[in-house]
């Protein structure tokens, strides 16, 4: 079912695309079939990220004939993280869909995740879960495997697998997140933080049959700096000084029993100068004080942030109960008419 492009569509799906202008064709088409046979409407918003193949022109040559597909064409290639938000800020339905443009994640599999979040008002999210995934052994799936175990006990979201592009989400928490830098990895994380409940799926996987792989081996070092980030801000971002000043205690604590230490030894007549000992201690004692000092900072920048309008701290939904049917005021009835 589709809509002309100026009605608000009941889901938004957004693709990310760089350099797939073999794929684009059949991506449109199988989207189209998938959402066919859905009683609700749909949107693609095709992000291209600064193709250089041929993408942009082959999204407008298939727009021209589809009113339900929207390029978006980015000035530049800025990264996934970027494409994916400059979709979200364009989304219009009241579901999110996004997958890749590669045609590995099925975009016959969309409605299964729809049904889910039809069928169940306390999921908010819908992850893919690759359960048979069709790609190399020691280059692809053992490395994320292990980033799939190490950001579920790192962040407390367990899931199979964060690196499926195939996920569904209620409009609402789109709206709550907003991606940067290679934040994308992380999407899960960040819809808990924002309030989310999860569940994961599994879905289909196919090998790459056109186009060239855009992840390398490099990625994991990359993800291992940005999951120190998202760890932060879960856990921190509230309240930056349990984060700095825990540090410092740390540092300071053994910083300033040395130097106790040292200060008995002097009492006592030894001698105390030469020992790189009292260094030691000198240094624990000013990193220590200099941690504590960046987490109070932190906490007045925070404050000051949330003062001036930032992000609210929590995002909540009321209930509200269904008047009584002893509550329900009748409706007034007109004064009769005066006699003649």
């Amino acid at each position: 079912m589709t809509r002309s492009r100026t009605q608000a569509p009941d889901v938004s799906i957004v693709v990310p695309i760089y350099n797939e202008v073999e794929n684009l064709p059949d991506l449109a088409r199988r989207i189209a079939q998938a959402m066919a046979g859905q009683a609700l409407s749909f949107e693609l918003l095709a992000v291209d990220d600064g193709s250089k193949d041929g993408s942009r022109a082959s999204l407008r040559e298939l727009a021209a004939t589809r009113p339900w597909l929207r390029p978006v064409l980015l000035a530049r290639n800025y990264g996934q993280s970027s494409a994916l938000q400059a979709g979200f800020d364009r989304v219009r339905g009241r579901y999110v869909v996004t997958l890749d443009a590669d045609l590995q994640n099925e975009p016959g599999d969309i409605p299964l995740l729809l049904e889910r979040l039809e069928t169940d008002p306390d999921i908010d999210m819908v992850s893919g879960w690759r359960k048979d995934r069709q790609d190399a052994e020691i280059s692809r799936k053992l490395p994320s495997r292990i980033a799939n175990k190490l950001i579920s006990s790192a962040t407390g979201v367990h899931l199979h697998d964060y690196g499926c592009a195939l996920k569904a989400y209620r409009r609402p928490i789109i709206d709550r997140i907003r991606l940067y830098g290679e934040l994308h990895r992380f999407i899960p994380s960040l819809a808990k933080e924002a309030g989310a409940r999860i569940t994961e799926v599994p879905v289909r996987h196919h090998a790459r049959t056109r186009g060239v792989s855009k992840y390398g081996i490099d990625r994991t070092f990359r993800v291992i700096l940005d999951l120190i980030l998202i760890v932060f801000f879960m856990r921190y971002r509230q309240r930056p000084l349990h984060a700095f000043g825990g540090l410092g205690l740390w540092l300071a604590a053994p910083g300033g029993l040395i130097l106790l230490w040292l200060l008995g030894l002097k009492l006592f007549g030894h001698d105390i100068g030469g020992r790189p000992l009292l260094l030691v201690g000198v240094m624990l004692v000013l990193m220590g004080a200099q941690m504590i000092a960046a987490g109070l900072i932190g906490e007045l920048l925070t404050r000051i942030y949330h003062e001036a309008g930032g992000v609210p701290q929590f995002h909540a939904e009321e209930v509200l109960p269904d008047p009584a049917p002893d509550s329900v005021v009748a409706p007034a009835q007109p004064a009769p008419a005066p006699s003649a």
